[in-house]
């Protein structure tokens, strides 16, 4: 089995962010909802027997109807794990219950498979009235790793801001004197002092920056913080190691130095961090519009046209709007055998399926059609662009050019490897 890539996608946080959204609106009754973690590692067996034994406890449930409910979840939950030989090398997630469809009385067994995209450390089970998913939900949370420097004239600290986890690597002091010079001094020869020690404390600052900063593999950027106009200095100055200075993504005021500064430069970190994904996804659009302004014919878009690129294989890069709300629909006559697809809107969705049962077939003409498949039309898009070896980028509507792909270019576009030939 291929080892999981470290670099989480954006389809990736896109498909768990769906599915943890569709887990978190569903309520049960009581503590009939069942959530099992299942860590890398641990047998399957082992497990199967844990939830035997919680089949034997349930049966000590007093109500009739939550027994039979919790022990109907348990079994389902033991018949999916089974489907596993090995725990996936990133953990599992299984959640299932007896859901109201519609009041009491309307329970339907529903049950949910979840391989995360990263290793999860928790083994639990539990029973509930809604489902556990909020360890799930740490995966969506910012996993990168952050430098942040934050100086002023007199002192500087070094922090690593990795997820939620917050470290204080370092804290060195300038011996730069403040501004108002000693006595018996000329101001001129002071201020000559001062900004020689200054340019050396810089030089200080981004020797210990190298240090802390650049053995860290994964560094995603850099924020430097600071109160007055030191940090603005230091940075334009050019101190900083080429590598690092790449690395740089912000530059914010605080009130303060030390410990204090740090934590004011985490507290604005989401932000700085959701315009950083802004930027990439941005930068994505611009190359695309790029092929699509030069007419070089390196770029399609539109739902048919990219779903005939991705099935030639020509796609390299399969750009899709996160607010793409159409389902891709089979529809099959059960007498001839007739297969013909369309894609619907979300909302059109019930409509359609109302309009099309027992309407006549276009090949034999018997009243036979139904629906056979529904699929997101994203999930089919980007199955097609993983089987080809095409990338894939899912694009916010929350700037200017992801409305643009949702508006211009009807949510799908693509950046190919080679011109596609007219048919």
């Amino acid at each position: 089995m291929a080892s999981m890539p470290e670099k989480r996608t954006s389809l990736e946080r896109y498909r768990l962010k769906k599915v943890l959204d569709r887990l978190s609106a569903k309520e049960g009754r009581g503590t009939e909802l069942v959530s099992l973690y299942v860590p890398p590692g641990r047998q399957v067996s082992e497990v199967v027997s844990m939830l035997k034994e919680e089949w034997g406890t349930a049966s000590n449930i007093k109500s009739t109807t939550t027994r039979k409910n919790v022990q109907d979840a348990i079994v389902r939950v033991m018949q999916r794990l089974k489907l596993f030989k090995k725990v996936p090398e990133t953990g599992l997630a299984i959640f299932c219950g007896a859901i109201p469809q519609n009041g009491p009385g309307s329970e339907k067994l529903e049950t949910y498979v979840v391989v995360p995209p990263e290793p999860i450390n928790i083994y639990l089970y539990r029973c509930d009235s809604r489902f556990h998913i909020e360890y799930l939900q740490d995966l969506l949370k910012e996993k990168e790793t952050y430098g942040i420097l934050v100086l002023d004239s007199s002192e500087a600290t070094f922090a690593i801001l990795k997820g939620r986890r917050l470290e204080i690597v370092e804290e060195i002091t300038s011996g730069v004197a403040g501004k108002h010079r000693a006595g018996g001094q000329s101001a001129r020869r002071f201020e000559r002092l001062r900004e020689a020690k200054l340019i050396e404390y810089y030089k200080r600052v981004a020797s210990h920056a190298e240090d802390v900063f650049l053995p860290i593999e994964d560094l995603k950027g850099i924020i430097i913080g600071g109160p007055g106009p030191t940090k603005y200095d230091f940075e334009k100055g050019g101190y900083l190691n080429y590598m690092l200075r790449e690395k740089v993504i912000a530059t914010v005021d605080t009130a303060y130095t030390g410990e204090q500064g740090v934590k004011e430069v985490v507290s604005k970190a989401p932000e700085i961090i959701k315009h950083i994904r802004y930027v990439e996804e941005r930068r994505i659009m611009q190359s695309f519009l790029y092929e699509v302004g030069h007419d070089t014919g390196m770029a399609t878009y539109g739902e048919n046209e990219v779903r005939r690129a991705l099935e030639a294989g020509f796609v390299r890069l399969l750009l899709l709007s996160e607010a793409l709300d159409r389902v891709r629909v089979t529809v099959k006559c059960s007498s001839c055998g007739h297969k013909h697809k369309e894609t619907v809107k979300a909302s059109k969705l019930q409509d359609f399926e109302a309009e099309v049962n027992g309407k006549p077939c276009p090949k034999c003409n018997l009243p036979t059609l139904h629906i056979e498949e529904k699929k997101d039309v994203i999930d089919e898009l980007a199955e097609l662009a993983e089987k080809t070896g095409a990338d894939v980028e899912m694009i916010s509507a929350e700037t200017e050019e992801g409305q643009m792909l949702k508006n211009s270019f009807g949510g799908v576009a693509a950046i190919l490897r080679f011109k596609m030939t007219e048919n």
